[in-house]
């Protein structure tokens, strides 16, 4: 199965596989960018779509996982982390630091290690559902998967969202895209 998929996915199944998460990559008919996109084909709440967003904090590339029920909120999570301010990466900074294109970015498979921040308000879905390298796949997992894959620091990254999950969240669509910078609305 691995060898039918895209080769940016093919990098992100190996790195799965090597984390020990098995790399049950799903792809996709038609192109799913958004979270609301990839909740509508997966039939499952968009809170639980884990987007990969990437910003750029202190000159350095910033991974944040972020439940696709609301936005990053750039102010809250630069005091969350210290430091200089959060800044949503140009879609340049988005393939240098990942290797994916914006829509596609996974949480996994990237040149190098990346910092990251995986927010709480996902701890609370039994699968999450993150972009698998391109706009056409994904692939499910727990929480627990996803923090240990990425070496991520669950944090709130937008106040009052850390305990959301199972419904708790508003299912709202946030307009950021599923991988890569946020969308017009976010950050």
């Amino acid at each position: 199965m691995t060898a039918d998929l895209p080769p940016r996915s093919r990098a992100v199944a190996e790195a799965l596989a090597a984390a020990g998460i098995a790399p049950a990559i799903r792809e996709l008919p038609d192109s799913a960018r958004t979270a609301a996109e990839a909740a509508a084909v997966l039939g499952c709440p968009v809170a639980s779509i884990a987007n990969s967003l990437v910003f750029v904090h202190d000159g350095a590339p910033l991974l944040v996982m972020t439940s696709g029920g609301h936005q990053v909120d750039t102010g809250f999570l630069a005091g969350q982390l210290g430091g200089g301010p959060v800044v949503r990466a140009t879609a340049r900074q988005v393939r240098e630091a990942t290797g994916q294109a914006i829509g596609g970015v996974a949480p996994t498979g990237h040149p190098a290690p990346l910092r990251t921040v995986v927010d709480t308000a996902l701890a609370g879905f039994p699968k999450l559902w993150a972009a698998a390298g391109t706009p056409h796949t994904v692939v499910p997992m727990t929480y627990e998967e996803l923090v240990r894959l990425t070496s991520g620091t669950p944090l709130a990254v937008e106040p009052g969202t850390a305990d959301e999950g199972f419904g708790g969240a508003s299912g709202e669509a946030s307009g950021e895209a599923l991988g890569g910078a946020p969308g017009p609305a976010g950050g």
